[in-house]
């Protein structure tokens, strides 16, 4: 078998939780929503929040969502290309903040990283694709 990237994933939010997902990813991160009409029209349940043109987290409110324990998850990881000073300006501006820094090993190998948290508990690791010397 020879997987070449991750396609999606999926996570769970609270059933209310649609407007904080919307204004975390979209708003805040900048990430485009995908699916929204066939949400909203009832014909899919979940939407999408597109990543890359080949990756999307899928977005699936549920009645019975319980926030993510640390024995269960523990983040996605998101290659942003951008420098991490530039990754860390687009969060402060956006007013979110930032749970902690590091050199993480990755699929790319080591870069600088941030993580940080959304609305309904789910870590969020964004690794810089560029330096600051770029």
């Amino acid at each position: 078998m020879d997987a070449t990237e991750i396609d999606h994933v999926k996570l769970r939010i609270p059933a209310d939780g649609v407007d904080a997902a919307l204004s975390f990813y979209r708003d805040a991160l900048g990430f485009s929503i995908d699916g929204m009409d066939r949400y909203d029209s009832g014909e899919k349940p979940f939407f999408s929040v597109r990543l890359a043109p080949g990756a999307v987290i899928h977005v699936e409110p549920d009645e019975g969502f319980e926030p993510p324990a640390g024995t269960a998850y523990d983040h996605v990881a998101v290659r942003i290309d951008d420098t991490i000073a530039g990754i860390e300006r687009d969060l402060e501006a956006a007013g979110i903040g930032i749970d902690r820094r590091l050199d993480p090993l990755g699929a790319t190998g080591v870069a600088p990283a941030v993580y940080v948290t959304d609305p309904f508990g789910y870590r969020i690791e964004l690794k810089a694709e560029r330096t600051d010397a770029e």
